[in-house]
Protein backbone atom coordinates (compact mmCIF):
# COMPACT_ATOMS: atom_id res chain seq x y z
CA UNK A 1 0.00 0.00 0.00
CA UNK A 2 1.40 3.40 -0.97
CA UNK A 3 2.26 5.70 1.91
CA UNK A 4 0.30 8.96 2.06
CA UNK A 5 2.24 11.99 0.87
CA UNK A 6 1.05 13.83 4.02
CA UNK A 7 3.25 11.62 6.21
CA UNK A 8 6.68 13.22 6.61
CA UNK A 9 9.71 11.07 5.85
CA UNK A 10 11.89 10.35 8.88
CA UNK A 11 14.91 12.60 9.32
CA UNK A 12 18.31 11.09 8.57
CA UNK A 13 20.88 10.78 11.33
CA UNK A 14 22.17 14.36 11.60
CA UNK A 15 25.32 13.07 13.31
CA UNK A 16 26.45 12.04 9.84
CA UNK A 17 26.67 15.68 8.68
CA UNK A 18 30.13 16.49 10.21
CA UNK A 19 31.55 13.26 8.78
CA UNK A 20 30.11 13.98 5.33
CA UNK A 21 31.59 17.47 5.40
CA UNK A 22 35.02 16.14 6.42
CA UNK A 23 34.97 13.42 3.73
CA UNK A 24 34.00 15.86 0.99
CA UNK A 25 36.69 18.35 1.99
CA UNK A 26 39.47 15.83 2.64
CA UNK A 27 38.64 13.63 -0.34
CA UNK A 28 39.85 10.59 1.58
CA UNK A 29 38.80 8.33 4.41
CA UNK A 30 42.13 8.69 6.20
CA UNK A 31 42.10 12.48 6.01
CA UNK A 32 38.53 12.74 7.30
CA UNK A 33 39.31 10.26 10.11
CA UNK A 34 42.32 12.30 11.22
CA UNK A 35 40.29 15.53 11.19
CA UNK A 36 37.50 14.08 13.35
CA UNK A 37 39.93 12.09 15.54
CA UNK A 38 38.42 8.67 14.78
CA UNK A 39 39.97 5.53 13.36
CA UNK A 40 40.07 5.00 9.56
CA UNK A 41 37.96 1.85 9.97
CA UNK A 42 35.26 3.80 11.85
CA UNK A 43 35.26 6.48 9.14
CA UNK A 44 35.05 3.78 6.48
CA UNK A 45 31.93 2.38 8.15
CA UNK A 46 30.47 5.91 8.33
CA UNK A 47 31.12 6.37 4.61
CA UNK A 48 29.17 3.18 4.00
CA UNK A 49 26.22 4.55 5.95
CA UNK A 50 26.42 7.85 4.07
CA UNK A 51 26.36 6.03 0.73
CA UNK A 52 23.16 4.25 1.73
CA UNK A 53 21.51 7.43 3.00
CA UNK A 54 22.51 9.61 0.04
CA UNK A 55 22.15 6.93 -2.62
CA UNK A 56 25.52 7.74 -4.16
CA UNK A 57 29.05 6.30 -3.69
CA UNK A 58 30.39 9.83 -2.98
CA UNK A 59 34.05 8.76 -3.06
CA UNK A 60 35.29 6.32 -5.72
CA UNK A 61 38.75 4.87 -6.51
CA UNK A 62 40.94 6.97 -8.78
CA UNK A 63 44.48 5.75 -9.30
CA UNK A 64 46.06 5.35 -5.88
CA UNK A 65 43.47 7.51 -4.11
CA UNK A 66 39.81 8.49 -4.18
CA UNK A 67 37.88 11.13 -6.07
CA UNK A 68 34.51 12.78 -5.54
CA UNK A 69 31.58 11.79 -7.68
CA UNK A 70 29.60 14.51 -9.54
CA UNK A 71 26.87 14.23 -6.89
CA UNK A 72 29.44 14.73 -4.12
CA UNK A 73 30.90 17.79 -5.86
CA UNK A 74 27.44 19.29 -6.31
CA UNK A 75 26.40 18.79 -2.70
CA UNK A 76 29.66 19.95 -1.10
CA UNK A 77 28.78 23.68 -0.75
CA UNK A 78 25.33 22.86 0.60
CA UNK A 79 26.81 20.49 3.17
CA UNK A 80 29.29 23.13 4.32
CA UNK A 81 26.50 25.73 4.64
CA UNK A 82 24.18 23.32 6.47
CA UNK A 83 26.86 22.39 8.97
CA UNK A 84 27.82 26.01 9.58
CA UNK A 85 24.15 26.95 10.12
CA UNK A 86 23.62 24.04 12.51
CA UNK A 87 26.69 24.98 14.55
CA UNK A 88 25.60 28.64 14.66
CA UNK A 89 22.09 27.68 15.76
CA UNK A 90 23.40 25.62 18.69
CA UNK A 91 25.90 28.18 19.95
CA UNK A 92 25.02 30.68 22.70
CA UNK A 93 24.15 34.11 21.27
CA UNK A 94 27.03 36.44 20.72
CA UNK A 95 27.31 39.46 22.96
CA UNK A 96 24.93 42.11 21.69
CA UNK A 97 26.40 45.29 20.23
CA UNK A 98 24.04 48.11 21.11
CA UNK A 99 25.70 50.52 18.69
CA UNK A 100 24.67 48.36 15.71
CA UNK A 101 21.39 46.94 17.06
CA UNK A 102 18.48 47.35 14.63
CA UNK A 103 15.20 46.67 16.42
CA UNK A 104 11.65 47.99 16.76
CA UNK A 105 9.87 47.70 20.12
CA UNK A 106 6.14 48.12 20.64
CA UNK A 107 5.39 49.47 24.12
CA UNK A 108 1.82 49.82 25.37
CA UNK A 109 1.29 52.43 28.06
CA UNK A 110 -0.81 55.38 29.19
CA UNK A 111 -0.10 59.00 28.39
CA UNK A 112 1.12 59.69 31.93
CA UNK A 113 3.94 57.17 31.61
CA UNK A 114 4.63 58.39 28.08
CA UNK A 115 4.92 61.97 29.34
CA UNK A 116 7.21 61.17 32.25
CA UNK A 117 9.32 58.28 30.94
CA UNK A 118 8.98 58.48 27.16
CA UNK A 119 11.31 61.41 26.50
CA UNK A 120 14.17 60.23 28.76
CA UNK A 121 13.84 56.71 27.32
CA UNK A 122 14.12 58.09 23.79
CA UNK A 123 17.13 60.13 24.85
CA UNK A 124 18.83 57.11 26.39
CA UNK A 125 18.08 54.92 23.35
CA UNK A 126 19.45 57.54 20.95
CA UNK A 127 22.66 57.60 22.97
CA UNK A 128 23.16 53.86 23.56
CA UNK A 129 21.28 52.14 20.70
CA UNK A 130 20.64 54.60 17.84
CA UNK A 131 19.22 51.84 15.64
CA UNK A 132 16.35 51.13 18.06
CA UNK A 133 12.89 52.43 17.18
CA UNK A 134 10.14 52.78 19.79
CA UNK A 135 6.46 52.48 18.96
CA UNK A 136 4.33 53.61 21.90
CA UNK A 137 0.82 52.18 21.73
CA UNK A 138 -2.10 53.74 23.64
CA UNK A 139 -3.91 51.82 26.33
CA UNK A 140 -7.28 50.44 25.35
CA UNK A 141 -9.09 47.29 26.32
CA UNK A 142 -5.89 45.71 27.60
CA UNK A 143 -5.37 42.01 27.26
CA UNK A 144 -2.09 40.62 28.63
CA UNK A 145 -2.37 37.94 25.94
CA UNK A 146 -1.33 40.62 23.44
CA UNK A 147 2.19 40.22 24.83
CA UNK A 148 2.27 36.80 23.19
CA UNK A 149 2.00 38.34 19.72
CA UNK A 150 2.24 42.04 18.89
CA UNK A 151 3.11 43.92 22.11
CA UNK A 152 6.69 43.77 23.41
CA UNK A 153 6.16 45.51 26.73
CA UNK A 154 3.23 46.63 28.89
CA UNK A 155 4.05 49.58 31.16
CA UNK A 156 1.74 51.05 33.79
CA UNK A 157 -0.56 49.75 36.50
CA UNK A 158 -0.39 46.00 35.88
CA UNK A 159 -3.31 43.62 36.48
CA UNK A 160 -3.06 41.08 39.26
CA UNK A 161 -2.71 38.24 38.69
CA UNK A 162 -0.87 38.16 35.39
CA UNK A 163 -1.02 35.11 33.07
CA UNK A 164 1.40 32.31 33.92
CA UNK A 165 3.51 33.02 30.82
CA UNK A 166 3.97 36.74 31.53
CA UNK A 167 6.86 38.11 33.58
CA UNK A 168 6.93 41.49 35.31
CA UNK A 169 9.08 43.80 37.39
CA UNK A 170 8.29 46.97 39.37
CA UNK A 171 9.46 50.36 38.10
CA UNK A 172 8.43 52.96 40.68
CA UNK A 173 5.53 54.29 42.73
CA UNK A 174 3.84 57.65 42.36
CA UNK A 175 1.23 59.66 44.20
CA UNK A 176 -1.36 62.06 42.86
CA UNK A 177 -1.08 65.84 43.08
CA UNK A 178 -3.17 68.74 41.84
CA UNK A 179 -2.10 71.21 39.16
CA UNK A 180 -3.64 74.63 38.59
CA UNK A 181 -2.81 77.65 36.49
CA UNK A 182 0.06 79.43 38.15
CA UNK A 183 -1.72 82.81 38.39
CA UNK A 184 -4.79 81.40 40.16
CA UNK A 185 -5.25 83.07 43.57
CA UNK A 186 -5.42 79.70 45.35
CA UNK A 187 -2.20 78.41 43.74
CA UNK A 188 0.17 80.42 45.92
CA UNK A 189 -0.05 78.32 49.07
CA UNK A 190 -0.97 74.93 50.55
CA UNK A 191 -4.49 73.61 50.18
CA UNK A 192 -6.66 72.64 53.12
CA UNK A 193 -9.12 69.77 52.74
CA UNK A 194 -12.01 72.23 52.81
CA UNK A 195 -10.46 74.44 50.13
CA UNK A 196 -9.53 71.38 48.05
CA UNK A 197 -13.12 70.13 48.11
CA UNK A 198 -14.57 73.57 47.38
CA UNK A 199 -12.61 74.05 44.15
CA UNK A 200 -13.88 72.43 40.93
CA UNK A 201 -11.93 69.36 39.84
CA UNK A 202 -10.77 67.88 36.56
CA UNK A 203 -10.21 64.13 36.69
CA UNK A 204 -8.79 61.72 34.14
CA UNK A 205 -10.77 58.67 33.07
CA UNK A 206 -11.15 56.85 29.79
CA UNK A 207 -14.67 55.73 30.68
CA UNK A 208 -16.10 58.90 32.18
CA UNK A 209 -16.24 57.62 35.76
CA UNK A 210 -16.19 60.35 38.37
CA UNK A 211 -16.04 58.46 41.68
CA UNK A 212 -12.67 57.45 43.12
CA UNK A 213 -10.76 57.06 46.36
CA UNK A 214 -10.60 60.87 46.53
CA UNK A 215 -14.37 60.99 47.04
CA UNK A 216 -14.13 58.30 49.73
CA UNK A 217 -11.51 60.25 51.68
CA UNK A 218 -13.53 63.46 51.39
CA UNK A 219 -16.67 61.65 52.55
CA UNK A 220 -14.80 60.54 55.67
CA UNK A 221 -14.33 64.25 56.43
CA UNK A 222 -17.93 65.09 55.62
CA UNK A 223 -16.94 66.81 52.36
CA UNK A 224 -17.93 66.50 48.72
CA UNK A 225 -16.34 67.84 45.58
CA UNK A 226 -17.61 69.16 42.26
CA UNK A 227 -16.11 67.55 39.15
CA UNK A 228 -16.09 70.20 36.48
CA UNK A 229 -14.91 67.87 33.71
CA UNK A 230 -13.33 64.53 32.98
CA UNK A 231 -10.44 64.28 30.53
CA UNK A 232 -9.30 61.24 28.54
CA UNK A 233 -5.59 61.91 29.15
CA UNK A 234 -3.40 63.59 31.75
CA UNK A 235 -2.02 65.96 29.14
CA UNK A 236 -5.51 67.16 28.28
CA UNK A 237 -6.31 67.65 31.98
CA UNK A 238 -3.27 69.89 32.38
CA UNK A 239 -4.38 72.04 29.44
CA UNK A 240 -7.92 72.21 30.86
CA UNK A 241 -6.51 73.60 34.10
CA UNK A 242 -4.80 76.43 32.21
CA UNK A 243 -8.15 77.95 31.19
CA UNK A 244 -10.18 77.39 34.36
CA UNK A 245 -10.14 77.96 38.11
CA UNK A 246 -10.02 74.20 38.62
CA UNK A 247 -7.64 71.62 39.96
CA UNK A 248 -6.49 68.83 37.65
CA UNK A 249 -5.54 65.66 39.52
CA UNK A 250 -2.58 63.91 37.89
CA UNK A 251 0.39 61.71 38.87
CA UNK A 252 3.23 63.64 40.48
CA UNK A 253 5.76 62.97 37.73
CA UNK A 254 3.26 64.12 35.08
CA UNK A 255 2.70 67.33 37.03
CA UNK A 256 6.43 67.98 37.22
CA UNK A 257 6.96 67.39 33.50
CA UNK A 258 3.97 69.57 32.59
CA UNK A 259 5.05 72.40 34.91
CA UNK A 260 8.42 72.54 33.15
CA UNK A 261 6.82 73.89 30.00
CA UNK A 262 3.39 75.16 31.08
CA UNK A 263 2.51 77.91 33.58
CA UNK A 264 1.17 75.45 36.14
CA UNK A 265 1.47 75.32 39.90
CA UNK A 266 1.86 71.91 41.56
CA UNK A 267 -0.05 71.44 44.83
CA UNK A 268 -0.13 68.54 47.25
CA UNK A 269 -3.54 66.96 47.81
CA UNK A 270 -4.39 67.31 51.55
CA UNK A 271 -5.74 63.76 51.83
CA UNK A 272 -4.26 60.41 52.79
CA UNK A 273 -4.25 58.80 49.34
CA UNK A 274 -2.57 55.50 48.42
CA UNK A 275 0.43 55.46 46.15
CA UNK A 276 0.14 53.78 42.75
CA UNK A 277 2.70 51.21 41.55
CA UNK A 278 3.97 51.28 37.99
CA UNK A 279 5.54 48.15 36.51
CA UNK A 280 6.53 46.55 33.24
CA UNK A 281 5.34 43.18 31.90
CA UNK A 282 6.55 41.01 29.03
CA UNK A 283 6.02 37.53 27.63
CA UNK A 284 8.42 34.68 28.36
CA UNK A 285 9.22 34.47 24.62
CA UNK A 286 11.47 37.54 25.04
CA UNK A 287 12.60 36.93 28.62
CA UNK A 288 16.17 36.00 27.65
CA UNK A 289 16.37 38.05 24.45
CA UNK A 290 19.41 40.36 24.93
CA UNK A 291 17.83 43.30 23.11
CA UNK A 292 14.63 43.07 25.14
CA UNK A 293 16.61 42.75 28.34
CA UNK A 294 18.39 45.97 27.43
CA UNK A 295 15.02 47.68 26.86
CA UNK A 296 13.72 46.59 30.26
CA UNK A 297 16.91 47.69 31.94
CA UNK A 298 16.87 51.04 30.13
CA UNK A 299 13.30 51.69 31.27
CA UNK A 300 14.20 50.74 34.84
CA UNK A 301 17.13 53.16 34.79
CA UNK A 302 14.92 55.95 33.48
CA UNK A 303 12.21 55.22 36.07
CA UNK A 304 14.78 55.26 38.88
CA UNK A 305 15.59 58.86 38.01
CA UNK A 306 11.96 59.97 38.26
CA UNK A 307 12.13 61.72 41.63
CA UNK A 308 9.05 63.92 42.11
CA UNK A 309 9.76 66.93 44.25
CA UNK A 310 13.38 67.59 43.27
CA UNK A 311 12.78 69.60 40.14
CA UNK A 312 9.50 71.12 41.27
CA UNK A 313 8.46 71.99 44.77
CA UNK A 314 4.76 71.48 45.35
CA UNK A 315 3.27 73.24 48.31
CA UNK A 316 3.04 71.16 51.48
CA UNK A 317 -0.26 71.18 53.36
Amino acid sequence: MQQSSDVAAPLPDMNLLPALDALLRAGSVAGAAAELNVSPSAMSRTLGRLRRVVGDPLLVPSGRGLTLTPRALAMQPRVQTALADAVAALRPPREMELATLQREFRIRTNDGVAMSLGAPLLELAAREAPGVRLRLLPEGDEDPADLRTHVDLDVGELPDPLPHDVRSSPLHEHHYVAVARADAEFASGPLTAVRFAALPHITVTRRGRTHSVVDERLAELGLRRDILATAPTYGAACFFALRTDALALVPSEVAIEASRVLPLAVLEIPLDLPTVATGQAWHVRVDTDPAHRWLRGALARVAAKVTPGEDAAPATP
